[in-house]
């Protein structure tokens, strides 16, 4: 990990268009400017691990579906159907 020390309305440069500038600062906080091209997400770490963990949740209903639906398929098929029948 990179520590650097910053005063406020100093810059930090990442890549060559990410611009992280110190807005202020107040006892224990900081307050940060991000300057990034619309396709960099950017989140603070609270948010981006609730929205991996609902991604990652999503998954596992797809796959749990996914199955599902093949079991359903593989019964219709050893019954003698396709499987895809709408019967």
């Amino acid at each position: 990990m990179l520590v650097l020390t910053r005063k406020i309305q100093e810059k930090i440069v990442i890549s060559t268009n990410i611009i992280v500038t110190v807005l202020n600062i107040d006892g224990d906080q900081v307050k940060l400017g991000i300057q990034a091209p619309r396709s960099v997400s950017v989140h603070r770490q609270e948010i981006f691990d609730e929205i991996f963990k609902s991604n990652y949740d999503a998954l596992l209903q797809k796959k749990d579906r996914d199955a599902a639906f093949q079991s359903i398929i593989k019964k219709k098929q050893e019954a003698g159907g396709s499987g895809l029948d709408r019967t």
